[in-house]
């Protein structure tokens, strides 16, 4: 079964991001299902040819996470913004879980901001960790490096130079007061009720 990229050009307009800064991301992040469906059909091509000692082989099977994660944390990225942004309500169970596990939540966002802000490529993510009953606010350095086993992505922040380089060059804190004015924080009743 291949993966379809989804659409997200109901973000165009989003205020802070060019359209054509985000024409630029989702051709990228559609190159990424692209590449996972690649991977996927090579590898299966090369079990049935009784390739799986190869080198190639190898080295596909440790690029298929690299690939599906690309794929895939945009389009949670993704899903995490709106034109206009929604605010998070203060009487959700997310909202108390954040101020409860970071001190407030201003703390949360500063610990957040601070993250998206360190020198580097990558991804910053505020994961649950349902065993452990905590929060976490993540630095990803590459797609398939760095996640929390079995942690759940409650948001997701894109901080490659392709996410903000065209509309705000090297000022990647101005990028990151746009993400957060388009956050959408609507929360989904099952995730909230989690943290109940």
């Amino acid at each position: 079964m291949a993966y379809e990229p989804k659409n997200f050009d109901s973000l165009i307009g989003t205020k802070g991001f060019s359209d054509q800064l985000l024409k630029n991301h989702f051709t990228l992040y559609q190159g990424y299902v692209t590449n996972t469906n690649k991977v996927a059909d090579a590898l299966n091509a090369m079990l049935k040819e009784g390739k799986t000692a190869t080198p190639e082989y190898a080295e596909l099977k440790r690029r298929f996470g690299w690939e599906f994660n690309g794929m895939r944390l945009h389009e949670y990225y993704f899903g995490n913004i709106t034109k206009g942004g929604k605010p998070i309500d203060k009487s959700t169970n997310l909202y108390k879980k954040i101020a409860a596990d970071f001190g407030s939540y201003e703390n949360w966002e500063k610990d957040f901001r601070a993250a998206g802000a360190m020198r580097g490529i990558g991804w910053v993510m505020l994961y649950y960790d349902k065993w452990a009953d905590r929060l976490f606010n993540v630095w990803i350095n590459e797609h398939d490096g760095g996640h929390l086993c079995g942690a759940i992505p409650l948001l997701v922040m894109d901080v490659f130079e392709h996410a903000y380089m065209i509309d705000y060059g090297l000022k990647r804190a101005d990028y990151i007061e746009a993400f957060f004015k388009a956050i959408d924080w609507t929360i989904d009743p099952h995730i909230d009720s989690m943290f109940e």
